[in-house]
């Protein structure tokens, strides 16, 4: 069984939030780009977002593509974080009746799915409902 390289090259990105921000501006950037979509100045240095926002848009899914049939139905959100950047990720811990525009919400590390036969399990961050 080999792990796919790319499972290891967006760990950061997938568990925790790393993006990076610009050393001229100060835009918070997510995901990584290097280059400041704000001023085009270089962004290399590493930025840990807090992983707290606000869903700002969300849609509930019950026609999943392949390989995601056993999770449905789920919800999808545009997620403004409280830095600024906006992340599209899965809700989790809530029923989509209960998913509103503005409610608060906060990453965590959850299953994404399953890869092939071997059952090589992808975890990433997912949003749940965000308390106090």
């Amino acid at each position: 069984m080999s792990l796919p390289s790319k499972n290891w090259r967006l760990r950061n990105q997938r568990y925790r939030l790393v993006g990076e921000i610009c050393e001229k501006c100060g835009t918070p950037i997510f995901p990584p780009r290097d280059v400041c979509p704000e001023c085009e100045a270089p962004a290399q240095t590493p930025y840990v977002f807090s992983g707290r926002g606000e869903v700002y848009s969300y849609s509930t899914v019950y026609h999943p593509p392949a390989g995601f049939e056993k999770y449905a139905p789920y919800t999808v959100a545009l997620v403004r974080l409280e830095e600024g950047p906006m992340v599209t990720a899965q809700l989790t811990d809530v029923a989509p009746e209960e998913v509103h525009i503005g409610m608060p919400v906060e990453m965590v590390t959850r299953q994404l799915q399953e890869e092939g036969e071997e059952g090589v399990i992808a975890y990433g961050y997912k949003f749940r409902p965000r308390m106090g």
